[in-house]
């Protein structure tokens, strides 16, 4: 797949990093863009990148990219995806998706109108640790699912705290890093809660700086979920079954968990990345496009549309709304 990556901040370093570390048969730059061409030339230059473009439709125009990876601020997801699609490019786009859940049912819509593949970058979804421990539920190895917590907390400082905030840019500790949280609480139950109960935080931005989150899903399982933006908190994560528990010390970055049957000895599986992790998503991407799809079928766009109307149910829940559906749509 040759990757075009529209925008150059950190996150779009990772993953040309990412790509660079792989073997050439898979993967290759192609080009980048930023509203910067001073800045898209920097960034050319680090990472070998052939071309750079200093906008981005001048990305979306080069005949050489045949998929782009989207990194911009979240409140811009939705109309960069739109002008990549339009545009005849297959999208891998960073989380949150989109702001809103109908802004992603139409980039949904569109992608499948033009032929085209697009996928959330929630790129834990494909981390070889946690697709095992899907396996381990699925088998039963401990139970019934019961209770489940994830915490996902950090300090922002200087001008990434007023980016983070910044509700303009569809900031917040929610839309950040709160989806990784309820994101993986998905991975787990497969559906969205029946019902779910909120304690928020309101930063001086105007936006949420922390929050927990009390949800109840089918088959009487329960779980919490904190999140934060001003406090260091561990990735920690853990599945309570009928028979057993799943300990991850670090379920964002995932290579390690213990599993702890309560008959029997516990025992761990470390599966390390190929690179930095986020190998596993972009060749998903390449391996749908081969085969001619539109979505994944281990990220499921209803998988992403389950999240996202979860967190415009509980913004709601905070009479916290974003506006942008009704101008962009």
């Amino acid at each position: 797949m040759k990757w075009g990556i529209l925008a150059t901040g950190t996150i779009a370093n990772k993953f040309a990093s990412t790509v660079a570390a792989m073997p050439q048969q898979e993967e290759s730059l192609a080009a980048v863009g930023s509203r910067n061409l001073e800045k898209a030339q920097q960034f050319a230059q680090t990472h070998h990148i052939p071309r750079a473009y200093g906008s981005y439709q001048e990305l979306c125009a080069d005949p050489q990219v045949e998929a782009v990876y989207i990194s911009t601020p979240n409140n811009l997801h939705y109309e960069n995806a739109r002008l990549c699609l339009e545009s005849g490019k297959h999208v891998l786009c960073e989380k949150p998706f989109t702001i809103t859940v109908g802004e992603a049912r139409a980039l949904y819509k569109l992608a499948e109108e033009k032929g085209l593949f697009i996928m959330e970058a929630f790129w834990i979804r494909f981390l070889p640790v946690l697709e095992r421990m899907q396996e381990i539920i699925k088998a039963g190895e401990i139970g019934d699912v019961k209770y489940i917590r994830c915490d996902h907390g950090f300090i922002a400082k200087g001008a990434r705290k007023d980016r983070k905030f910044d509700s303009g840019l569809g900031g917040g500790a929610l839309l950040d890093i709160g989806i990784y949280n309820l994101g993986f609480l998905h991975m787990v139950t497969g559906c969205p809660p029946v019902h779910f109960h909120s304690s928020v935080s309101i930063s001086e931005y105007g936006t949420d700086d922390f929050s927990t989150i009390a949800l109840e899903y089918p088959g009487g399982i329960t779980a919490t979920a904190t999140t934060s933006i001003g406090m260091a908190m561990p990735r920690e994560a853990v599945i309570f079954g009928t028979r057993g528990s799943v300990y991850l010390p670090d379920y964002q970055m995932a290579q390690s968990m213990t599993v702890r049957p309560y008959d029997k000895d516990s025992y761990k599986v470390e599966i390390p990345f190929e690179v930095n992790g986020f190998e596993y998503q972009i060749r998903e991407v390449s391996r749908c496009v081969a085969a001619h799809m539109c979505t994944s079928d281990r990220l499921k766009a209803g998988d992403t549309l389950a999240v996202l109307q979860l967190m415009d149910d509980i913004r709601a829940s905070w009479d916290m709304r974003f506006d942008c559906e009704s101008s962009s749509l």
